[in-house]
């Protein structure tokens, strides 16, 4: 480029004035009256006069500003606006930041205000923890393909896939949260590594269970613990685990035990709390528990809190029981169908299941609080009867 256009020295621009000063070629050096200087150039691409700042003099040196000046000029030589390819490459470089595990964690973060307890379980980001962020977490989250995705799961897609599954559906919901936040990701890369890891080779297993005719031997032999009160009130009111272990002396108010909205699984966003009944065995159940109460809770742990999901666990494996406390459901469910005449839906709300679809629930707004009150106490007297001297009780 000749001499014309690099009109100003090194000398020159340290002394000019405050004003515009032309160096060719559209690079201009502005000079403020309170002795700030910014470089800027000017080109027209695509007959439109755009002017891009190159940035701040003398920071920016003379030099430097013209060898930018070069390749901003080359690409409207191509055709293209320098301005947006600047935003893009500046866009391209962000990307390279944005790693996985960081997405990851502010999408949990802003996730947890419906998630139960705040998710301090740690339940919901656990399968990301553990199957995803080992191998993906350091990897820019615009650069994730279904590759990526199927490499990373495809050891556990068939052995362990519920928690395949899980991951997968945790990762999702992260790359929507990264297509929020304004990132380039591929929102299809989830559902294209499925495809490419195929349908799942597993079997459903069901949650051990025992018969409910073997319910009352179970029962009975149970004592006075803490552990042991647990087990015979989740038996008697066939509630999860979750909120039986968390329940709290204010919940109970005579025959009845109201869980809060937020305690019951498979009711997300729910605003309605849970009614259950309580029969006469289990308010005898709760009467001796609360002389364990502490803070307010009916089965508190060893030193704080409550005891956990794993209590009632161990102690039925140390009686060498493969059956779940999770299974003793089943148990009542099971009974409810084979020596009660209760129909289905109520029979489903003695678990706690919800049933029929949005139009149906918007027009049956009850709980069947009564008809489950009866089944229950019915199913109270079955759990403490003499087991030499079973009543088969074949109706309501």
């Amino acid at each position: 480029m000749g001499r014309a256009t690099n009109r100003l020295s090194a000398s020159t621009a340290k002394a000019a004035p405050a004003g515009k000063h032309a160096d060719g070629g559209g690079l201009w050096l502005v000079k403020r009256a309170d002795g700030g200087a910014q470089w800027v150039l000017r080109v027209t691409p695509h007959g439109r006069r755009r002017e891009m700042g190159l940035g701040a003099y003398p920071d920016v040196s003379l030099k430097e500003a013209r060898e930018s000046a070069n390749q901003w000029r080359a690409l409207v030589r191509q055709g293209l606006d320098p301005i947006k390819e600047r935003e893009r490459q500046r866009r391209e470089a962000a990307r390279n930041i944005h790693k996985l595990a960081d997405i990851a964690l502010d999408a949990f973060e802003s996730r947890k205000a419906e998630l139960k307890g705040d998710g301090k379980a740690g339940r919901w980001f656990s399968p990301l923890e553990l199957h995803i962020l080992p191998k993906l977490g350091q990897v820019p989250v615009a650069d994730i393909d279904q590759k990526d995705i199927r490499d990373t799961l495809a050891p556990i897609w068939h052995s362990k896939a519920a928690t395949a599954e899980k991951a997968m559906s945790r990762l999702s919901i992260v790359l929507r949260h990264a297509a929020a936040l304004g990132l380039d990701v591929d929102l299809q890369a989830t559902d294209k590594a499925k495809a490419l890891l195929g349908k799942q080779r597993h079997t459903v297993t069901n949650v051990p269970s025992l018969a409910w005719q073997d319910v009352p031997e179970f029962y009975q032999s149970l004592g006075g613990s803490i552990t042991e009160l647990a087990l015979r009130l989740l038996i008697l009111t066939g509630a999860r685990s979750g909120p039986l272990r968390n329940i709290h002396v204010d919940q109970i108010d005579g025959d009845i035990w109201t869980i809060p909205a937020e305690d019951m699984k498979g009711r997300k966003g729910a605003t309605k709390e849970f009614r259950v009944p309580l029969s006469t065995e289990a308010q005898r159940v709760i009467a001796e528990a609360r002389k364990f109460a502490r803070d307010g809770y009916l089965f508190p742990g060893n030193k704080r809190g409550v005891i956990s999901d794993m209590t009632m666990t161990v102690f039925m494996d140390r009686r060498g029981m493969k059956e779940r406390p999770h299974g003793f459901r089943t148990s009542l469910r099971v009974w409810l169908a084979e020596a009660t005449n209760a129909p289905h839906d109520v029979a489903e709300m003695c678990i706690s299941h919800i049933v029929g679809s949005k139009t149906v629930k918007a027009y049956k707004r009850t709980d069947f609080l009564e008809q489950r009150r009866a089944l229950i106490e019915r199913w109270g007297f079955h759990c403490v009867e003499q087991i030499n001297n079973v009543v088969s009780l074949l109706h309501v």
